[in-house]
């Protein structure tokens, strides 16, 4: 790409009022500030709300699977006309990008996706995602818009990707803006609040959940509040906002793509001697497998968790779990080859 790429991610809280109205303010100081970025970038934004735009006009919503649908199918194009008419005057057009996770699971869709942004980032047009709430299924749906711009940055390969939020950025014990996190680790994590806005899915566990898959794909993150003085370009400058530093990553794109977008379908627990190997790029024998803790096929991804029940990989299986939990003793059985096994 002739340009660096650069995914922003509006949540719920921050482009609406405590009531789920649209907050145009908001908006039009996003279409302001990303207009400056226009000529340097190329930009997706990924924005909430459509459910909080649409709900108010349902009788009686009370947030069921349903309701929260038929809310998204009001408020999907109540946003996009907000997000155009406030980009207008900057002579930028943008695009309505509905996406589910099977556009992320499958290479062949997650490449047409791809092409589909390129084609609309030749024509100076910038595409606004969203989950498409209407049709997705919960068993197949994003944990929220976090996850959807996090798999768009770490499949376009982009270099930076910014999260806002309703407050100032990662608030330490007293309430103080963390200026910088150098890795996000078991600490960092705990800084998170675990309390979800009420408009909202997300939270800062959801956010820094998913800054650390993308800073360890190489990517820099900024978790900013929207509500700041010139949010966007004062967290683009460093000035405002925690920055999450991007870890070392020679990772090709297939293999990204295999840690970030494939479908998790199975789970497996292995021992510490099979993490070792794992850790040492050798494959995943069968030998290694304590339990499997959720059933797949032959070609599926499969999480794969250590003994103190953390994620370490994900790996495309050789095998089906029924097969393993047959030959699970055996020496040389292969689960997942080296090739096919990206350690998270």
């Amino acid at each position: 790409m002739s340009k660096p790429i650069l995914v922003i991610k509006f949540g719920t809280a921050s482009i609406t009022h405590a009531n789920g109205d649209l907050d145009e303010t908001v908006i039009a100081g996003i279409a302001r500030q990303v207009a400056e970025l226009h000529q340097q970038y190329h930009i997706v934004l990924v924005s909430s709300g459509a459910v909080a735009a649409g709900k108010q006009y349902m009788k009686e919503y009370e947030g069921t699977i349903s309701q929260r649908k038929a809310a998204a199918a009001i408020g999907n194009p109540l946003l996009l006309s907000k997000y155009s008419r406030y980009f207008a005057p900057y002579n930028i057009a943008v695009a309505q990008s509905l996406c589910e996770r099977q556009h992320f699971s499958n290479r062949d869709q997650f490449l047409q996706l791809k092409r589909t942004y390129e084609e609309l980032w030749a024509n100076n047009i910038i595409p606004i995602a969203n989950e498409n709430d209407v049709v997705s299924s919960l068993e197949l749906k994003f944990s929220d818009n976090d996850e959807l711009a996090t798999l768009i940055a770490v499949g376009f390969g982009a270099s930076l990707l910014l999260f806002s939020t309703s407050v100032a950025g990662v608030l330490d014990r007293e309430g103080q803006v963390v200026p910088q996190i150098d890795v996000i680790d078991k600490t960092a994590l705990s800084l998170a609040d675990k309390e979800k806005s009420a408009l909202g899915l997300g939270g800062m566990v959801s956010k820094l959940t998913f800054a650390r898959l993308a800073t360890r794909m190489g990517i820099r993150v900024v978790i900013f509040g929207i509500r700041t003085n010139d949010g966007i370009l004062n967290a683009m400058a460093g000035k405002t906002g925690t920055l999450c530093l991007p870890q070392p990553c020679s990772m090709p794109a297939r293999r990204k793509w295999l840690a970030s977008g494939s479908l998790v379908t199975g789970r497996i627990l292995i021992d510490a001697g099979a993490q070792q190997a794992l850790e040492s790029r050798h494959s995943l024998l069968a030998v290694g497998v304590k339990e499997v803790v959720e059933k797949f096929e032959c070609g599926e991804v499969i999480e794969i968790i250590n003994e103190d029940n953390i994620a370490i990989a994900v790996g495309r299986a050789k095998i089906s779990s029924d097969i393993l939990e047959t030959n699970h003793k055996a020496q040389n059985t292969e689960v997942a080859h080296a090739d096919d096994i990206v350690l998270l």
